[in-house]
């Protein structure tokens, strides 16, 4: 367990180090801010990681929602947490040295999880910008990340819009919708996919 959480004034250091992130490439960031604490509380109710599985986070930025996730049970050496940007990778190396982390491509896991490719994940809980990307690589990448779930798990996944990032596949997954989270910023909820029932 965290003793303590992140001090004020490296919130603030982080949410200018995010801005300066989304002001070089817009394209590869999916907000202008790091996420709030009450939208990570909310991922992670909806999410629902187990602390005695594995649990996967994909895009933890400046670690908000990995913060949440280690303060809620979590332990850091059952966490996989994969990163793009090298900065946040770095930031994340210090902020939290016993969790498993990875710099690499989120939409490509086969081969970014390494020796983590096989394991069992008991929820995957992503903030990578999916709207960016392709429908089609849209649904392939929420497919694979369910993949990884064992059995009554689920993916969860951070928006600002107000549909679904991703439609229902029939005969492949479900989603459903949190409540919108308006203290943070931009607004927005968490969309939960999941296996169809059998």
């Amino acid at each position: 367990m965290l003793q303590n959480a992140t001090p004020l004034a490296e919130r603030i250091e982080d949410e200018f180090r995010f801005f300066k992130t989304w002001a070089q490439r817009p394209l590869k960031m999916g907000a202008v801010t790091p996420s709030s604490r009450a939208f990570a509380r909310m991922m992670i109710r909806h999410g629902k990681p187990d602390p005695e599985g594995w649990t996967l986070e994909l895009g933890p930025g400046t670690g908000v929602i990995t913060e949440e996730l280690i303060r809620s049970g979590i332990p850091q050496e059952k966490l996989v947490c994969v990163e793009y940007e090298e900065h946040f990778y770095e930031l994340l190396k210090k902020r939290f040295p016993r969790v498993n982390l990875i710099r690499g491509d989120a939409f490509d896991l086969a081969h970014t999880l390494g020796e983590f490719a096989d394991t069992e994940f008991s929820a995957v809980l992503s903030g990578v910008p999916v709207l960016l990307i392709s429908e089609e690589k849209r649904r392939r990448f929420i497919d694979d990340c369910l993949s990884r779930v064992r059995p009554g798990g689920n993916m969860t996944q951070l928006s600002y819009s107000f549909t679904s990032p991703q439609k229902p596949v029939p005969g492949c997954f479900d989603v459903r919708k949190s409540e919108w989270v308006a203290f943070n910023l931009p607004p927005g909820r968490v969309w939960i996919f999941e296996r169809e029932a059998a």
